[in-house]
């Protein structure tokens, strides 16, 4: 557990990294990548050339005799959450930094990029089951909150708990929302929770591995823990046939997470601890805008 100084330097560093990140990359794309609530009426003007003829105030036209168009504005604010996976797996890492590390950055970026756009932002943190909501707000210092509540607690728990963080987003968000589900998707279970949360609102998952989830090193015989159940293995890594099939198994479970996503109608992006994010990101918000 880190301390109260070491959490508030994190944070402080964190901020000072999100910050820029979403001032010089990713403001246009963010805004651009998601879609308000709808179109309301702002003014009108003089009919220009081009103006859609459907948009024709008659009223003002008929009082002034001359055609006049009504005007409308995209209504912005969206509400953005993140469903936080904070499982015991979340706190493995190999290289240069912990899934969980990963996800505290990810999550700050993001959590950002929305309060710079005026939109709210909440969180649910979850293992087995739910530790902590965040009902959404604007502003820095929320999103600071967020971060330091992220910051504060140690993954734990046991097998990770999808529907329960699905059913507390659904009951306390009514209104159309963009959820960011972080997570590495190391169970299974969570296609019904995706799916119906997916029929209402704009769901992303990302995917967070480590290197040392996808291959085996060849140093070997090596045990091995489930971190969330408890059961152990021996492999011996120096067998290409074990390596191979531990690979094949990586594969056949990411396939198994990307249909998931897909048959709900919902994004999904691959992020390794230790690789650069921002271009996954970035990648996805222009791809989005378009």
């Amino acid at each position: 557990m880190l301390t109260t100084e070491e959490i508030l330097k994190k944070v402080r560093l964190l901020e000072i990294k999100s910050k820029r990140l979403t001032n010089h990359m990713f403001t246009g794309e963010y805004h651009s990548a998601f879609k308000g609530q709808g179109m309301s009426y702002k003014e009108v003007r003089e009919y220009q050339p081009g103006d859609d003829v459907r948009f024709i105030d008659w009223n003002v036209s008929a009082r002034y005799a001359h055609p006049f168009s009504k005007v409308f504005e995209e209504e912005r604010e969206l509400t953005v959450f993140l469903l936080i996976d904070n499982s015991a797996s979340m706190s493995f890492g190999t290289h240069l930094q912990r899934k969980k590390d990963l996800v505290t950055e990810i999550s700050a970026v993001l959590a950002f990029s929305a309060v710079n756009n005026q939109d709210k932002v909440g969180a649910i943190l979850f293992g087995d089951k739910v530790e902590k909501l965040v009902v959404p707000k604007k502003g820095k210092q929320h999103t600071l909150y967020i971060v330091r509540e992220m910051l504060s607690r140690d993954a734990m728990g046991s097998r990770t708990n999808y529907t329960d963080a699905f059913r507390m987003f659904n009951n306390s968000n009514r209104r159309r929302s963009i959820c960011f589900l972080i997570s590495d998707f190391l169970g299974t279970g969570f296609e019904e929770a995706v799916r119906v949360a997916a029929r209402k609102h704009d769901v992303i998952g990302i995917k967070i591995y480590d290197a040392l989830d996808m291959q085996l090193p060849d140093v070997g015989l090596l045990e091995v823990s489930d971190v969330e159940t408890g059961g152990k293995r021996l492999l011996d890594t120096s067998s290409a046939v074990v390596r191979y099939e531990y690979e094949q198994d990586f594969h056949r479970h990411n396939n198994y997470v990307k249909d998931v996503f897909k048959k709900a109608g919902a994004d999904l992006l691959h992020m390794r601890a230790g690789d650069d994010y921002v271009k996954v990101l970035q990648k996805f918000f222009i791809n989005r805008s378009r």
